[in-house]
């Protein structure tokens, strides 16, 4: 008959320190069960508390599911650790930006810093780093001490391209929209000055590249893909097209948003994720706003991801839509 763990004390939590544990009365042996996982010295984490939180990654089947299941397993991992974080400690760099939901891998190691003088933690599983009082903001996002969203751009230059760090600018810069497509200029995280800002605050590795990348960032951009095109536009000479568009008929109809537009010679630029595909109420949905555009007298220009990172005949496709049009 299989070995079944003694229950643990119900207020412990799915998440805690070892010493927290034996205060509670939990024995040693007990802390060296199979259905306790130790991500880190001195922590423990049920793994029926992962089990959980993989059942609920799994049903999700929305277009940012990988983006939001990195950022699940990225805050577990974060509030295992708090349970032995020393006082004054908080997430940073890649790990934050994950957490933040941000389009970055996520890194093998938590990336945890305190401010100097504190000495930076160090262990299995942790990547410790020290940063000084005035080149770092902290904010709390559920509970969890982590830097800001401009104070984690500018950590990102030690691992990220020009390229990648414009993409996670423009994913900090862009304003959100609610699920009736107004803009909510409240709930953005950081504005273009603020990133500017955060890089002046002092010396930072990769301050070049951070440099590079904040002269190329704009507002509007809410996608990887979508940056990915209006950046090889701008490099292939393109007009720059406006961002986020809302498109009206004459009467003041709102009859969509596109990602890109030329409305002066009412071209509309939509940047399909397989979404667009795979999700019935969105193709219904776009087959509307299409039809509409037509009518207004707008020309739609529907691109793929295979055109903008694969066969890299978007801007032409674009280019072409111009000529006819001018």
């Amino acid at each position: 008959m299989p070995f079944s763990p003694a229950p643990l004390p119900k207020d412990i939590g799915a998440q805690f320190s070892t010493a927290a544990a034996l205060r509670a009365g939990v024995s040693r042996a007990r802390l060296r069960a199979l259905d306790l996982t130790s991500p880190f010295h001195g922590a423990r984490r049920t793994a029926s508390d992962i089990a959980e939180q993989e059942k609920e990654i799994a049903e999700d089947t929305s277009p940012l599911a990988r983006t939001r299941a990195d950022a699940q397993r990225m805050k577990a991992k974060a509030r295992t650790f708090l349970t032995v974080m020393a006082p004054g400690g908080f997430i940073c760099g890649r790990s934050a930006a994950v957490i933040r939901e941000y389009p970055v891998d996520a890194p093998d190691e938590l990336e945890v810093a305190v401010l100097s003088p504190s000495r930076a933690p160090r262990g299995a599983g942790v990547k410790g780093r020290r940063i000084e009082p005035w080149m770092v903001a902290i904010d709390e996002l559920d509970g969890i001490p982590i830097t800001s969203p401009a104070t984690t751009w500018t950590m990102l230059a030690k691992h990220l391209s020009v390229r990648e760090l414009i993409i996670v600018g423009d994913a900090i810069v862009q304003i959100p929209r609610d699920d009736r497509g107004r803009q909510r200029p409240q709930l953005v995280a950081a504005t273009v000055e603020q990133l500017r800002e955060a890089v002046g605050a002092g010396r930072h590795v990769g301050v070049r590249k951070l440099r590079r990348a904040l002269e190329r960032i704009r507002v509007g951009s809410s996608s990887p893909l979508e940056t990915d095109f209006r950046l090889d536009a701008e490099d292939a000479g393109l007009p720059e097209p406006e961002l986020d568009v809302e498109v009206y008929d004459e009467h003041g109809r709102r009859l969509g948003i596109s990602e890109f537009a030329y409305p002066t010679v009412k071209i509309a630029i939509e940047v399909e994720g397989d979404h667009h595909r795979t999700s019935k109420k969105q193709w219904n949905r776009d087959m509307q706003k299409y039809r509409d555009y037509s009518a207004a007298g707008w020309e739609t220009v529907r691109l793929t991801s295979q055109d903008i990172r694969w066969t890299r005949c978007a801007t032409q496709i674009v280019r072409d839509a111009l000529a006819r049009r001018m």
